[in-house]
């Protein structure tokens, strides 16, 4: 058995699908082949996991390389491998809940073992990442219980925001919860001032993807830096590493996955009325609408941290302070990053409502709406 799975994986490291062929058929053959065959792709899990890689990096890129039955192989794999710890660090089972349903397993055996060998060809071939975070097995800090509440109140903010069919009433909302997030830093700020904590900042990881993955990196690298963190876009692998604090990494994730959807649904409008007007949808316009949609909510955001920062002028030293730890922690994880040229075609049109979609999503809400934490 063991003699079959050697033979057969050697087809993984060879560059024609002749020899992966030849690899699924010494597999189907041998049903006593079975079980090594998923205990050896738990052992390419475990290597990905020491190797920086996630739940969700995997799954992104199986999507983006191969078809769904390779995904839904790859989402069963995972559960089972993460099944076997008592405890998963921060983040991953909600990585874990967003997988793919369980494989269906073909008909055939032919069909199943080239299914297999072609995704573990994909992952024995997948290069080091920056760790982010514990991998599975490792010491863990002490679990906690729930979600902060402001998170949840952010959370539950955004949520009404895509949800409502007002513009303005989303603008009150979407600005409530950048309001809350830039608060959140100054109160954070304040602890780390009186009390310095050994805290360093971290990192989390949040899938950028086609299309017109350049204005979403950009949107996500204005989202960060609005919010004392800094973003890296990975083109190749479809996501940006956010570093920042604790505290607001997953706040960033919020704003930013909730400004995508409500731009997306903005977008969706403006095409509309295009049409109407007897214009046909392009790509340029969605491209532009994006690229300006980000850039201008960009100066929004960073306009109301600033000004709630300057609520607070004898905390300016330690949001400096915070921001600069950030940045070293950036430049120690990504020391040759480079800058690239944003690669779209102009039009417009797209540039012009992209930018008055940004200005509906304003961040200058009532403030008695956000002292009694009301909806406006």
């Amino acid at each position: 058995m063991s003699t079959t799975i050697d033979k057969a994986f050697e087809a993984l490291y060879a560059s024609d699908d002749g020899s992966l062929d030849t690899a699924a058929s010494l597999l189907a053959a041998d049903r006593g082949a079975d079980g090594e065959l998923a205990r050896r792709g738990e052992e390419f899990l475990r290597t990905l996991w020491g190797r920086g890689w996630q739940p969700a990096d995997l799954a992104r890129t199986a999507r983006r390389e191969l078809a769904d039955e390779h995904v839904r192989l790859l989402a069963a794999l995972i559960r089972t491998e993460t099944a076997g710890y008592g405890r998963l660090p921060h983040r991953w089972q909600a990585q874990l809940d967003e997988l793919d349903d369980a494989a269906v397993r073909p008909a055939d055996r032919f069909s199943y073992a080239t299914t297999v060998l072609e995704l573990y060809r994909l992952l024995v071939r997948l290069p080091r990442l920056d760790a982010v975070g514990p991998v599975p097995g490792e010491a863990l800090p002490p679990a906690t219980v729930g979600e902060p509440r402001m998170l949840t109140r952010i959370r539950a903010l955004l949520a009404k925001a895509e949800a409502t069919g007002y513009p303005e009433e989303a603008e009150a909302l979407t600005a409530k919860a950048q309001e809350l997030m830039a608060r959140h830093s100054l109160d954070e700020a304040t602890l780390a001032a009186g009390a310095p904590s050994p805290e360093t900042p971290g990192a989390i990881r949040i899938g950028v993807e086609p299309p017109y993955e350049q204005a979403k990196a950009i949107l996500l690298d204005a989202v960060a830096t609005a919010n004392h963190c800094r973003a890296v876009w990975n083109e190749t692998y479809a996501f940006s590493t956010v570093v920042g604090f604790e505290a607001d990494l997953d706040p960033v994730e919020l704003l930013y996955t909730s400004l995508l959807v409500q731009g997306t649904a903005a977008m969706t409008r403006a095409e509309a009325e295009q049409r109407a007007g007897g214009r046909k949808r392009t790509k340029s316009f969605r491209q532009s609408f994006l690229l300006a949609y980000a850039n201008r909510l960009g100066a929004r955001l960073a306009s109301t941290s600033r000004r709630v920062a300057a609520e607070a002028p004898s905390l300016l030293p330690a949001l400096a302070s915070r921001d600069l730890a950030v940045t070293s922690r950036t430049d120690e994880l990504f020391p040759e990053t480079r800058t690239t040229r944003v690669r779209a075609a102009w039009d417009e049109a797209g540039w012009n409502h992209g930018a008055s979609a940004a200005d509906q999503a304003g961040l200058h809400p009532d403030r008695r709406s956000l002292r009694d934490g009301g909806a406006p």
